[in-house]
């Protein structure tokens, strides 16, 4: 069959323009697959809050396949809705990424029931998605529709994260979506490939994409933690960190338990609770996704850091009062934007004292609690365990520690589009602020003679 590049076409349903609710329509002559599926926590709306499947070019019962490039909900979170309507067709990803997108999406339901509010979907359509799902390993080549093939590569985000290679027809077109990607190692992970085949078409995010968002080097990040936490403790207070159940958490855990083991940072119980603990155990379960450093630690020297006797996990919330009342201690919980979860009830009872600190080492979303509370705004309207709406006072330090982050800043992002191998054609940003996202395709059309685009939601760009 002879195509046409112009039969390649890319609808932006989400993620475009903004943070959140990821979701990117590939259409071929054949095929319709579906990239990401995500929700914005950031938001109340339905209209903002969920991608645009609502309109065309988007047909459910046409659709033959989608695409999880990782776990998070602002990329998985609306996928079991596709099937709640009738989808019926697979969901392509990483094994670890069908693992945790489960436990995040009934964490979801979960923290949706104690908020009294209603979930688009339900439990039933959470197994469904189960059932639907098809695990692949990086580097393997697999048809997902009848002229697209997809191979996954690590992007060194979170655990199970990948880069989606797409092949369309007999060379026709070759698709990167970088998904959320990190182009530098750390403790947790090996840095994201940027080598393949063939692409003429690179779609990368752009959260950190902005020219000041240069993160410091990473041995400056971990001791400006350290610091922060020796001195809340040394002062008498708490150190509450708000995680990602997935990817911080654990990057947290293995600076903590290291620091600590090595003298550098005041000992002292790190009291761990929210979905941490199952989505470390599936860390575990897949050494082989980790850092070589991690991943040897466990496989070949019998010791898991994830399990340090400092950490300890709150098994009920019974227990956070006297974790409250007692000594000077650091405390993990989900969710990492405020949003929901235990750190919540954490949050609520810590704020009032100015002793203690609450540490953001995550993207705050715009809209949500965390960004709010990262402002420096001291009033937080919170709904009680009894259901009622109270405003808490934060007096509370707020810190930010940026360079733990699993995306890439902008040297990162740029570094790699410079270094991808074979140089692309066209580079489209996405999951990044507005300005952001026009700043980059801006900058990368200028340095490097590059077709850039930075589509809006609903618009539809077609590969020429």
């Amino acid at each position: 069959m002879i195509y046409d590049v112009g039969d390649v076409r890319i609808s932006a349903l989400g993620g475009c323009q903004q943070v959140g609710r990821s979701a990117l329509l590939v259409q071929t002559r054949e095929s319709q697959v579906l990239l990401d599926c995500g929700i914005n926590p950031g938001s109340s709306d339905s209209l903002s809050a969920f991608p645009r499947i609502d309109t065309p070019p988007f047909d459910l019962s046409t659709l033959d396949a989608v695409v999880v490039s990782h776990s998070h909900l602002d990329h998985c979170g609306f996928l079991p809705f596709l099937f709640k309507y009738g989808y019926d067709g697979p969901v392509y990803c990483s094994a670890p990424t069908s693992n945790l997108m489960t436990l995040l999406q009934l964490d979801y339901l979960d923290v949706a029931d104690k908020q009294g509010t209603i979930p688009p979907y339900d439990q039933k359509d959470v197994r469904e998605t189960v059932l639907h799902t098809i695990p692949l390993r990086y580097g393997t080549v697999t048809d997902i529709a009848p002229d697209v093939r997809l191979t996954l590569h690590n992007a060194g985000h979170i655990l199970g994260s990948s880069i989606s290679h797409l092949h369309v027809g007999e060379g026709l077109h070759n698709i990167v979506y970088t998904g959320d990607y990190k182009y530098g190692r750390t403790m947790l992970l090996e840095p994201a490939v940027a080598e393949f085949p063939r692409v003429e078409t690179v779609i990368t995010e752009s959260t950190y994409g902005a020219p000041q968002d240069v993160m410091p080097p990473r041995g400056e990040v971990e001791e400006r933690l350290t610091a922060v936490i020796n001195q809340t403790l040394d002062g008498g207070g708490k150190v509450l960190i708000p995680v990602p159940a997935v990817g911080r958490a654990q990057e947290i855990m293995l600076v903590i338990d290291g620091y600590m083991r090595r003298g550098l940072m005041k000992e002292a119980p790190v009291f761990i609770e929210g979905m941490i603990s199952e989505a470390t155990a599936v860390h575990t379960a897949y050494p082989e996704f980790l850092a070589r450093e991690v991943r040897n630690s466990i496989l070949h020297e019998g010791m898991n850091p994830f399990q340090s006797d400092y950490f300890t996990i709150v098994e009920h919330p019974s227990a956070r009062e006297e974790i409250v009342d007692g000594e000077q201690c650091i405390i993990m919980a989900t969710s990492g934007m405020l949003e929901g979860g235990p750190v919540i009830d954490y949050f609520r009872r810590l704020a009032p004292d100015e002793r203690n600190t609450i540490v953001f080492v995550s993207y705050q979303i715009e809209g949500t609690r965390g960004r709010k509370v990262q402002k420096g705004i001291g009033e937080t309207p919170i709904v009680s365990n009894e259901g009622k709406m109270e405003i808490i006072k934060s007096r509370m330090g707020v810190e930010t520690i940026h360079g733990f982050s699993g995306h890439s800043d902008r040297r990162q992002i740029v570094n790699y589009v410079r270094r991808l191998a074979p140089k692309p054609e066209r580079v489209m940003t996405c999951h990044g602020e507005r300005a952001k996202c026009f700043g980059l395709a801006n900058f990368l059309r200028r340095r490097y003679n590059i077709e850039a685009l930075a589509p809006e939601i609903l618009e539809t760009i077609r590969l020429r």
